[in-house]
C-alpha cells in the first residue's frame, strides 16, 4: 500500500492555526438516518453517518474565536451544520457507543468525527483558509449573537445567535437580513458536566474527491449539558428562508435533517479571561 502524501498548505497559511481565544456552543440532534445518509453520500461519498441506537447525530456548532497574527489580530464568527460521521472504510474499528458515550469521549479512535455539510462565516480570510486547508464548504454569513460574558452586569448560561445571509463583494463582506437559522439555549439552572471529548476529527472532501481529515484539540474540558424530555425545550432551532445562494441551501439542509426533531444536548466552552482591567480609584 502506498503512503498519502499530506494535504499541501497555501500561502500565506501556517498549520496548526493557534486560537487566542474561543467562545464555542454545540446542539445536538438525534433524527432519522434516512435524510442524512442520503446527503453525506452526495457531500462526502468516503463517509458514513454514525449509528446511535438507530438514530443520525446532527450538530450545529457556532464558534466566536480571536486570532493573532504578525501584523494584528482578528475575529472570527461561524456556524457549522456537521453530521457525526467515519470513514466507511472503518466500521469494523469503531467501538460500540451510544450518544452520550460519544459526547464525553469514549471514541479513543477518533474515527468519529464531524463531516461538514455547510459552513458560513463572517471572515473571508477564514473563509478562504476553512475551504483551501481542510476542504471545509465554506461561505460568507453574518451574526448577531447573545453570550454568557463576564463583562456583563450577570454571566448567565444562555446562549442565543442569529446567522443571516451574507455575499462576498471586492470590498468585502455584504450583509443580507434574511436570517439562515436562530439558535437560542436557556441553560441557567441546568447542571453541566465537563467532559474531555477533543481532539475532534473534522471531515471535509476536496474539488478531487479526496477526504482529508484535520483535528482541533481544544486544550480545557467542554460543559456538556445531556438534555431529555423535560429539558429539550431549553433549546429551540428556528430555520428561515434566505432568498438564494449556499444560505439558501444550508436552511434546506437543516429543516430536512432536523425536522422537529429535539434537542439531545449541548456543549458549551468559554475560554477563561487571562487579565483583567480594575475598577479606578481617586487619588488625593
Amino acid at each position: 500500500m502506498t503512503a498519502l502524501p499530506l494535504p499541501p498548505v497555501p500561502e500565506p497559511y501556517h498549520v496548526p492555526f493557534h486560537y487566542g481565544a474561543l467562545h464555542n456552543v454545540g446542539v445536538d440532534y438525534l433524527v432519522a438516518p434516512g435524510p442524512v445518509r442520503e446527503l453525506l453520500a452526495k457531500r462526502h461519498p468516503g463517509l458514513e453517518a454514525a449509528d446511535f441506537d438507530g438514530r443520525a447525530c446532527v450538530s450545529l456548532n457556532y464558534q466566536l474565536y480571536f486570532a493573532q497574527y504578525p501584523g494584528g489580530g482578528g475575529i472570527t464568527q461561524e456556524v457549522e451544520l456537521n453530521v457525526i460521521a467515519h470513514p466507511a472504510f472503518a466500521e469494523d474499528r469503531l467501538p460500540a457507543i451510544n450518544y452520550g458515550q460519544y459526547t464525553r469521549g469514549y471514541d479513543q479512535t477518533k474515527l468519529l468525527g464531524i463531516a461538514r455539510m455547510h459552513v458560513l462565516c463572517d471572515n473571508p480570510l477564514a473563509i478562504d483558509a476553512g475551504a483551501r486547508l481542510y476542504a471545509e464548504p465554506k461561505h460568507p454569513g453574518w451574526f448577531e449573537v447573545e453570550l454568557p460574558s463576564p463583562n456583563a452586569a450577570s454571566v448567565r448560561e444562555h446562549w442565543s445567535f442569529i446567522c443571516r445571509r451574507a455575499t462576498l463583494e471586492p470590498d468585502g463582506l455584504r450583509r443580507h437580513d434574511d436570517p439562515v437559522l436562530t439558535v437560542e439555549a436557556d441553560l441557567v439552572g441546568l447542571t453541566p458536566e465537563p467532559v474531555d471529548s477533543t481532539p475532534i476529527t473534522g471531515y471535509g472532501t476536496d474539488d478531487e474527491g479526496r477526504l482529508l481529515a484535520g483535528p482541533l484539540k481544544v486544550h480545557a474540558p467542554y460543559r456538556f449539558y445531556a438534555l431529555d424530555d423535560r429539558t429539550a425545550d431549553r433549546v429551540a432551532l428556528t430555520v428561515g428562508s434566505p432568498a438564494s445562494g449556499p444560505a439558501s441551501d444550508a436552511a434546506r439542509d437543516l429543516a430536512r435533517l432536523v425536522g422537529d426533531a429535539p434537542a439531545a444536548g449541548v456543549w458549551t466552552y468559554q475560554s477563561a479571561p487571562v487579565a483583567a482591567h480594575h475598577r479606578p480609584y481617586y487619588v488625593r
